[in-house]
């Protein structure tokens, strides 16, 4: 392990779903599910779970999707 990663921020799950904007809506359940299903990294202490700071950042990146942009139509429009 490296230094950066020993010295990371660990978040609570509360913290996750604060930053993912789930709090009000869902509470836990969100970060909660992501963790049951190994879509994010956590950390366990003790019977706590942490999640790195940097792994939201990079399940936020993962997830983020890029707009398209609308082509214009190459047909003719006849006027109604």
């Amino acid at each position: 392990m490296t230094t950066t990663q020993l010295t990371a921020r660990l978040l609570t799950v509360r913290e996750v779903a604060e930053i993912l904007g789930t709090w009000e809506s869902s509470g836990e359940r969100f970060p909660r599910r992501l963790i049951e299903e190994r879509r994010i990294t956590f950390v366990k202490v003790g019977r706590h779970v942490r999640i790195p700071e940097a792994a939201v950042a990079e399940f936020i990146a993962e997830n983020t999707v890029q707009p398209i942009r609308a082509r214009r139509s190459t047909r003719n429009r006849t006027a109604a």
